[in-house]
């Protein structure tokens, strides 16, 4: 029978409402997860937008109290200037008047003086006095009085204003789009399928909750290709500054591949999408593709101005050992990314184990922590490891948006960076235990004290030379730092001030494939891990290519995180391989 309280009804009918109630509630049940979710999403960019906004302002409240402090500072300057000046002027002006002054006092007095002899009767006495009176006369009618002025009178004021007014009047921009993924789409021949180690392109368009185009750039995207074993092919994104951009990757093997695009850390239509990789024709065979393997070639003995050790392998290659296989146990890898050596340990960032694994710099298994998830002290996305020189260990969270920091045996101790990071993705310490930190969505350089103190910031989204890439290296011998976008080598002093750009894209001597790995030995040459290329390449100081560390017998397959072990050698992330590997390095 009917129970709906609203029906008088109790036939049932086709149609009628009460009929459906079982149904209903059916696709409620299943929906009201499905609306959890979604709430907990919002909820979550609600916060994220309350701390980015929080983080702007206290941006905004700091960067105008320092040019109030620069403006001050001027006026104070302008001022000492003036009083100096001023003084200075006055003092040579008012000495000539005094001069001036007493000389014609004297003048009258003796004129006087004069005038009074003169009208006297003649005597003994009056004579000698007019004798006197005649050698005074004499004296300072041979004066030379300079009746010039000394001194001038100018004191003007040059402020330009005008240009200031207009800066000041365009000062700061509020960047933002309307963007979101769920309307934003992609297109392009790379969107399904593209040739191994050919340069393949996707084009996104944004769009916003209507469906409409979005006009303007820097909305944040990222884009991977996840390799059939799991690992990561990252390329190139390109804003167009009208609402479209341009994705620009290199696969160096075939395959099926998935190619994710997300917006706002959120799927596009239609992503992941299905990527097949296919081998080259016959004749692209014969023009050497850009993105193919490349070994290393062997190092000639003075190559570094250091006499080569000779060693057992018979083809003499540079490597020492390797450590890994791909899993999720102890000593296992999944996309391993971040390197760093420290304290006669190795420490590995286990990109999607979501954890640190730490071994000996004889490659032994010691430990490991790390829990996934996106609360305090767990880990979504480590890309990036450092140590402090107090022991700490740095962590760069990219999906997490955040840098952790963990005590040596790994207990949680804080985090920074929250609300103003968007995708950190390399981290290091310099000499004075600041925290640096690359992000890689807004294409910023962060300088945090371990505190979590902003100290400054520099760089932005942009194609010109202040576009800081994906990974940042405190130089032993240099204060400078050094980090990698796409097609360059770049290295910039911690104002922010580029002081080395190197490199271009190809696969030749010098060139690179989207390097992601670097460190500076201590005569400050440069160690770089050529990730498309599958090699790494050594440069001198300023960035002239010197050799290849030999890979020949254990080829490397896109590496990431690079390291100078305590003993001088290179440690690598060796990421397509799923280990690290130690390389002999004769500095």
């Amino acid at each position: 029978s009917c129970v709906c309280p609203l029906c008088d009804d109790c036939a049932g009918h086709e149609g009628h409402p009460c009929v459906d109630l079982d149904q209903g509630l059916d696709q409620t049940r299943v929906q009201q997860p499905q609306v959890s979710e979604a709430l907990s999403q919002v909820r979550d960019i609600l916060q994220q937008l309350t701390n980015q906004r929080a983080a702007i302002e206290e941006d905004i409240q700091s960067g105008f109290e320092d040019l109030h402090k620069q403006l001050d500072v001027r006026k104070s300057v302008l001022l000492m200037e003036l009083e100096v000046t001023h003084e200075l002027k006055h003092k040579v002006l008012q000495a000539q008047m005094e001069s001036l002054a007493g000389c014609g006092g004297d003048m009258s007095a003796l004129g006087a003086q004069v005038e009074e002899a003169l009208a006297g009767e003649a005597s003994v006495a009056s004579l000698g006095l007019e004798q006197e009176l005649g050698q005074r006369l004499e004296q300072t009618l041979g004066l030379v009085v300079r009746s010039d002025p000394e001194e001038n009178d100018q004191l003007d004021l040059v402020l330009e204003t005008d240009a200031l007014r207009k800066s000041i009047h365009n000062l700061g921009t509020i960047v933002t789009t309307s963007a979101v993924a769920s309307q934003s789409e992609a297109m392009g021949a790379g969107l399904e399928q593209c040739i191994v180690g050919h340069p393949a392109s996707v084009t996104i368009v944004t769009r916003d909750k209507s469906g409409g185009a979005c006009k303007n750039g820097n909305a944040i995207l990222s884009a991977e290709v996840f390799t059939p074993d799991g690992s990561i092919v990252d390329g190139e994104i390109l804003d167009h500054k009208n609402g479209t951009y341009e994705f620009v990757y290199t696969v160096p093997k075939e395959g099926d591949f998935s190619l994710a695009l997300r917006l706002y850390d959120h799927h596009i239509k239609g992503s992941p999408f299905k990527l097949t990789v296919n081998k080259p024709s016959e004749a692209e065979r014969r023009g050497k593709s850009p993105g193919q393997k490349k070994k290393g070639s062997k190092r000639a003995s003075s190559a570094l101005g250091t006499p080569r050790r000779k060693h057992q392998n018979p083809i003499e290659d540079d490597l020492i050992f390797r450590t890994g296989t791909k899993g999720r146990n102890k000593g296992e890898f999944t996309n391993l990314q971040g390197v760093a050596s420290a304290n006669d340990r190795i420490l590995i960032a286990d990109s999607n184990n979501q954890c640190v694994q730490i071994f000996s710099t004889s490659g032994e298994f010691q430990s490991r922590f790390g829990v996934r998830g996106r609360s305090p002290g767990q880990m979504q996305r480590p890309t990036g490891v450092a140590v402090h020189p107090s022991g700490d260990i740095i962590i760069a969270d990219y999906d997490n948006k955040w840098v952790s920091i963990f005590s040596s045996d790994g207990k949680y101790k804080a985090k920074l960076g929250s609300g103003r990071l968007m995708g950190p993705k390399g981290v290091a310490v310099d000499q004075n235990g600041h925290v640096i930190v690359v992000d890689n969505k807004s294409c910023t350089v962060f300088i945090f004290q371990i505190s979590g103190k902003l100290v400054s910031k520099f760089g932005s989204r942009g194609t010109g030379d202040k576009h800081p890439g994906q990974v940042l290296v405190q130089s032993r011998s240099n204060p400078g730092q050094s980090w990698f976008s796409p097609g360059s080598s770049q290295v910039f002093t911690l104002e922010g001030e580029l002081v080395l750009k190197f490199g271009s894209n190809g696969e030749g001597n010098g060139q690179f494939n989207a390097p992601t790995g670097v460190s500076v030995d201590q005569n400050g040459n440069i160690i770089v891990a050529d990730w498309g290329n599958s090699r790494i390449q050594v440069f001198d100081g300023s960035g002239s290519f010197l050799s290849y560390i030999n890979t020949s017998a254990d080829p490397l397959y896109g590496p990431q995180g690079l390291a100078l072990t305590s003993e001088g050698h290179v440690v690598v992330a060796d990421s397509g391989n799923h280990c690290f590997k130690v390389y002999r390095y004769l500095q």
